[in-house]
């Protein structure tokens, strides 16, 4: 006589196999057998079976079939299960359901049904339907256990009310370091990381102490937040308490320090796994390598690979693809490539990021050839491009100018069962635009809606900025007007764009009735908008009223940054108020909270030197070195150009002098400036001597360069050079014939300047 088939035989048979529809058939098939009857245990493994690989049509055929064979008011763990495997997947309603369906069934809900629904609730930021159903389980006096506390503190924490969320707390009858570690969470994730720290010492005072998984799920909040540090004087509270760290907790720690970028304590963490009796895994190596390679230390990172590889790990997919794209991002594609074919010849299959990678990084490279030529490659290997690859493909031709090859590759992609997106269209109007072929991008979008791709806020705005560039405006106002009627609205960047142009335009009429319309649409100004009203208003002298903007900026919140105050300084200087620019440059530190730059003091120190108040220009030269604000180029030359207008020739040749030592190259008119002061004041010796330090610094016209014997070169140069001034406008005729005597004169050729 044969043994008999028990339940537990099926159930273990359920669990043990792998696919759930054999699973399925094989439990559809013991029903033929003598004397065997499925039981609550072996329908619920079943149906945890196929909820758990996402079999839901054959899930609720299983449930029906319960339904008809066991006690319904038995079924609560089997709906609890069916709402688990729905949560699972994402689907909210559907788990719903099953909860919903339960009364109808003659099943009562208990606390286990109500704390699994409210959780999946929670989980998918449905927080007001969670409460709905708290107050339900209230309503039929389902008395709460800590699992409910919980997600209620959970709920409140996710919506940043970490304060409600611990009065709840209190309120517990036991709390446990779950519910503790989700408080602690909140409050840092709110920003209150002094009571959060207070809260989690707390905890531990009462010696409740989180387990690894609990302790994990904290850590990984912190993370997010960039609290690294943090977490670490955390962890290291725990481990006083005997709580030891596993290996997810270091690689989220690392993964956060990568984050960050603080690599070497990243690197540090990786050889503390090793100290702590633990072993790496691929996700370990696979966060440093990627973080390593997001920071430009690729060579690094592919040391870090071989250092896998010694250790027994296989790269995956992830590993090669960052090590790839990371050589590809600092345009090092040969190594790239070298990193493919040792990958490819270890059975690793590209995919579309590293064909993405490799395109982008030949095409950041100026090489759309070859990336067309590895795209190719690609499709006779079996990619199949998606539009991530298309896009890719065409950003990079458009960003080379190949606008041409970049639409031919548009209309391939129907053939090939791709159609393309508005943000395909979007590359090439932008390459089009960049070209200055903005009618031609008006066009492609008329084709792009005919095809079915509606324009969004970036095609406007970029056809905007494309007209506005070549100051044609009334094409530019009529795309905004085309968006209304398109049910766009127009964003402050749209606005921005617009005023910036009537602003270049100098239509300060125009720009401020478009300001008026913008706020009265809503849209509110952000401190570029302002300022592109105060340049406006600057450049049609309107400066009081510029002021007065500057104070209207400030009660509505919005701080004047040093473009604000640079450009109003500006315009006191335009209308020759060098005083009230003056005023306002003393109070921009005390009043107005920005810090000088130099081109800020470029601009007060030209309004001095062209007023020619050259000790008020010299005490604000020396003050912008004292304040770290170093000089450039342009200020030595109005500082050059102020001393000579003056006649004070000495200081204009210094300037210039130190102009050349700090590595600037003064313009050929700055040159000629102090060379024409230098020969009315009879100083051949030193103006020659900028000649020949011209000549010595390579700032000579190219035909010096064509002349290859050292000997005709040292004696054409300097004569080059000054036949060039002369021709340029830079010098007098006076000037050129004293500097041409002087270049061939030996005894000055013998006193050149001491550089």
């Amino acid at each position: 006589m044969g043994r008999a088939l028990l339940p537990k035989h099926v159930a273990a048979v359920v669990k043990a196999q792998k696919d759930p529809l054999k699973a399925l058939e094989m439990f559809n098939s013991v029903k033929n057998e003598d004397g065997f009857k499925h039981t609550l245990f072996t329908y619920k493994c079943l149906v945890q079976k196929l909820g758990h690989h996402g079999e839901f049509e054959e899930m609720e055929k299983v449930l029906s079939e319960i339904r008809e064979n066991v006690d319904n008011t038995l079924l609560e763990g089997v709906y609890v299960e069916a709402m688990r495997n729905y949560g699972r997947k994402g689907k909210v309603q559907e788990a719903v359901d099953v909860f919903e369906r339960m009364d109808l069934y003659n099943c009562e809900p208990s606390i286990h049904s109500y704390n699994a629904i409210m959780n999946i609730l929670v989980e998918y930021g449905y927080f007001n339907q969670a409460h709905k159903v708290y107050m339900r389980m209230r309503d039929n006096r389902v008395e709460s256990d800590v699992y409910t506390y919980t997600i209620r503190i959970k709920s409140f924490c996710r919506t940043r009310r970490p304060h409600a969320a611990l009065r709840l707390l209190r309120n517990m009858p036991y709390p446990n370091a779950v519910a503790y570690c989700t408080v602690v969470a909140g409050f840092y994730d709110s920003d209150y990381e002094t009571q959060a720290r207070e809260l989690f010492d707390e905890m531990l005072a009462q010696c409740l102490c989180p387990d690894v998984t609990t302790f994990n799920k904290l850590v990984h909040t912190l993370c997010k937040k960039g609290l690294v540090l943090e977490s670490e004087k955390l962890l290291n509270k725990v481990l006083k308490r005997g709580v030891s760290p596993n290996l997810f907790t270091f690689n989220i720690l690392i993964q956060g320090l990568c984050r960050e970028g603080a690599l070497a304590r990243a690197v540090w963490l990786l050889d503390s796994v090793l100290r702590e009796g633990l072993s790496p895994d691929v996700v370990t190596y696979n966060t440093v390598i990627c973080g390593l390679c997001r920071n430009s230390r690729v060579v690094e990172a592919e040391e870090y690979l071989h250092k896998m590889v010694n250790d027994g790990f296989e790269p995956d997919g992830f590993t090669y693809n960052s090590i790839i794209d990371g050589y590809c991002k600092k345009r090092m594609v040969q190594d790239a490539n070298r990193i493919l074919k040792d990958a490819v010849f270890k059975g690793f299959k590209p995919d579309e990021y590293t064909y993405c990678s490799l395109i982008n990084g030949l095409c950041q490279d100026g090489d759309p050839d070859h990336a067309m030529a590895v795209f190719k490659d690609g499709l006779g290997k079996g990619l199949r491009p998606s539009i991530i690859v298309y896009n890719t493909l065409i950003r990079g031709l458009c960003q080379q100018g190949l606008i041409l090859p970049a639409l031919q590759l548009m209309n391939e992609m129907a053939e090939n069962g791709c159609q393309p997106s508005i943000w395909t269209y979007n590359l090439v109007i932008n390459g089009l635009c960049k070209l200055g072929c903005v009618s031609d991008a008006n066009h492609l979008i008329d084709d792009a809606i005919a095809k079915g791709c509606l324009p969004d806020i970036f095609t406007y705005n970029t056809l905007i900025d494309g007209y506005c560039r070549q100051l044609k405006l009334d094409n530019a106002i009529e795309i905004v007007n085309r968006m209304w009627s398109q049910g766009v609205t127009p964003d402050v960047i749209t606005y921005n764009t617009l005023l910036n142009g009537l602003c270049k335009a100098a239509k300060s009429e125009e720009v401020t009735e478009f300001f008026k319309a913008m706020v009265e649409k809503g849209c509110a100004p952000n401190i570029i908008t302002y300022n592109i009203i105060l340049e406006s208003l600057c450049k049609a002298k309107k400066v009081n009223e510029a002021v007065d903007l500057l104070g209207k900026m400030k009660n509505k919140g919005l701080k004047p940054d040093v473009v604000s105050l640079g450009t109003l300084i500006t315009g006191f200087c335009k209308i020759g108020d060098v005083d009230g620019a003056y005023q306002l440059f003393r109070m921009m530190e005390k009043q107005y909270d920005v810090c000088h730059t130099t081109a800020t003091y470029n601009i007060i120190i030209s309004a001095f030197s062209e007023q020619l108040n050259m000790n008020m220009a010299v005490r604000l030269f020396n003050k912008m070195k004292k304040n770290g604000c170093d000089p450039d180029n342009y200020t030595y030359r109005v500082m050059i150009d102020g001393f000579c207008k003056m006649g004070n020739v000495t200081h204009g040749y210094n300037f210039l002098l130190e102009n050349i030592e700090k590595g600037f190259i003064p313009s050929l008119t700055t040159f000629g400036r102090v060379l024409n002061c230098l020969c009315v004041e009879h100083k051949v010796h030193e103006a020659v001597g900028i000649i020949h330090l011209m000549v010595q610094k390579g700032i000579v016209p190219e035909i010096v360069n064509t002349i290859f014997e050292a000997d005709k070169k040292v004696v054409a140069a300097p004569k080059i050079v000054v036949e060039n001034l002369l021709k340029g406008g830079h010098i007098t005729y006076h000037a050129y014939e004293i500097l041409y005597d002087g270049v061939r004169d030996k005894k000055i050729l013998k006193k050149r300047l001491p550089m």
